[in-house]
């Protein structure tokens, strides 16, 4: 039921809470994992299990929130989460060990499954059906900026505190927000009690939960170098077959697949997966870009991702009032897939001399751009859903965006891998004697040497290690400006998806509900 006035607010705020506070986990531990690594003495791959076992669990959540929130009560799934959720956040800024870090990374993305969906589906039962783009705008304002600040805080927390403090600032929301939610958000109709679907529920995790994790760790492991990756790999195609082929058999589903009969919503899956590659995806590729190769920290890397994320929030209302009004979600949504393309095809084009205003215009372009992707595409794909399928959708949907950023991490670190090697191969071949440029910076580097007061033997070591450093350097240049291109063109091409989802305006979406 739709709430009013005060009421209304008050619950908003505690969903986007709630909501900021799982989204931000996806990326603040990012920043953190050298320290992290060096305090509990693990290995870059074993501690790399601390970022894959929340994705992972997070990702097997989501499509089953819907079901679960309709089971339990959306108000008691909502609050038993926060309340977990924050409780694991405790246990692991007190983890002695990377095995108990790991292990309660898992709780917390079990409970921080049930936080998106769940909040999304409560925001939009709470506004009025006539202001549900709004009421997405409002809820898009931690789905997009939580994982876009959260490198900015965790660089912050973790240079002038210590890594603990990066889960113990958990507590205090969560705290606030299982507050907020006890008193003012209703509780809604448990469903009647059904055999619960077990085999859809292990089918699900199986699958989602292989596909993650091929995802996660496949570039580090050679992909199917290694046993464990192929074995995975035929689990995700065998459970994802079987999985659909249980839904659809079944009386008392789990995941309710008849919601792919509405057209907005099937397009839906597959426009919030590109979403997702281009959100995670890029604030996946500029932070390694300006550490490895620019020469900024963690904290100065985050403060950069600042004024874009301020940039989104801003838009937000904006974008709100347009969909509001009746402007085509399709044509906001053509404007931020072509921002995101100019984001990413001005950054292609940086130098070794690109500084920090140099980025700061892309990155507002960005901020802009994904404003004008998250609240229309998101609208399009829930505007046709009514009643038990919003949560359903909303799980859904959340999914493929979490596993569009999956993939596009994945994709874009192995093609950053293959080409790396490429171009250095190009590059390696001008490095020869019969070439002009090449022997001149040589000799000049040399001289330079030795006219400090180095003998002729370790000049001519340190000409060639100077030579070597450029080569690197401008290897991964090349590389990087690749992986940029790469993921606006896929955005660009992109675009004539959106307009397979049929032109409505938002007042008659509302009315079919």
């Amino acid at each position: 039921m739709a709430e009013t006035g005060f009421k209304k607010w008050i619950i908003t705020i505690t969903v986007i809470m709630a909501s900021l506070l799982e989204l931000i986990d996806t990326t603040i531990v990012n920043v953190a994992i050298p320290h992290i690594q060096g305090n509990l003495g693990a290995t870059l791959e074993d501690i790399a299990w601390v970022v894959t076992g929340y994705a992972v669990a997070n990702v097997i959540i989501l499509p089953m929130s819907g079901w679960l929130g309709g089971r339990f009560g959306r108000k008691n799934y909502f609050l038993t989460s926060i309340i977990i959720f924050t409780i694991a956040s405790f246990l692991c800024g007190n983890a002695t060990s990377l095995d108990e870090l790991v292990l309660f990374r898992i709780l917390q993305g079990v409970a921080g499954g049930g936080l998106i969906s769940t909040g999304q589906t409560i925001l939009l039962e709470t506004w009025p059906r006539e202001q549900i783009g709004t009421a997405t705008a409002l809820f898009g304002l931690g789905a997009v900026v939580g994982p876009t600040v959260g490198p900015t805080i965790g660089g912050w927390i973790t240079e002038n505190y210590s890594w603990p403090w990066i889960f113990y600032v958990n507590l205090p929301v969560g705290a606030l927000a299982a507050f907020l939610t006890y008193t003012y958000i209703n509780e809604t109709p448990k469903e009647a009690k059904k055999p619960i679907d077990w085999w859809g529920i292990i089918l699900l995790a199986v699958a989602v939960g292989s596909l993650q994790t091929i995802l996660e760790k496949g570039e580090s492991e050679d992909w199917f170098a290694k046993t464990y990756i192929i074995v995975l790999t035929v689990a995700a195609v065998l459970g994802f077959i079987l999985f659909i082929w249980r839904e659809l058999s079944t009386d008392h589903p789990i995941v309710n697949f008849s919601i792919m009969r509405h057209r907005s919503f099937s397009v839906g899956m597959f426009t919030s997966f590109i979403l997702g590659f281009g959100l995670y995806g890029s604030v996946f590729v500029f932070p390694v870009f300006c550490q490895n190769l620019l020469g900024f920290n963690a904290q100065q890397t985050g403060e950069l991702l600042f004024p874009g994320g301020l940039c989104t929030i801003a838009m937000m209302p904006f974008i709100g009032k347009m969909l509001n009004k009746g402007v085509p979600a399709q044509f906001l949504a053509t404007g931020g897939m072509f921002l995101f393309f100019v984001f990413t095809w001005m950054l292609s084009n940086s130098t070794l001399a690109t500084g920090e205003n140099d980025v700061l215009v892309p990155l507002l372009i960005r901020g802009v751009g994904m404003a004008l992707l998250f609240v229309p595409l998101t609208t399009l794909a829930m505007a046709d859903l009514k009643g038990p399928e919003i949560g359903q959708g909303s799980g859904l949907n959340n999914m493929m965006r979490q596993l569009g950023g999956s993939f596009g991490i994945a994709a874009l670190t192995t093609l950053i891998h293959i080409r790396q090697g490429l171009h250095r191969s190009n590059l390696i071949t001008n490095i020869n004697p019969y070439n002009p440029a090449y022997t001149e910076r040589f000799n000049l580097l040399m001289h330079g040497f030795m006219a400090k007061g180095k003998s002729m033997l370790d000049a001519t070591h340190m000409a060639y290690a100077a030579i070597e450093g450029a080569v690197v350097r401008q290897t991964m240049l090349l590389t990087y400006d690749d992986a940029y291109w790469v993921s606006g063109l896929i955005m660009l091409f992109s675009i004539p998806l959106l307009y397979l989802q049929p032109f409505k305006k938002l007042k008659a979406v509302t009315d079919a509900h």
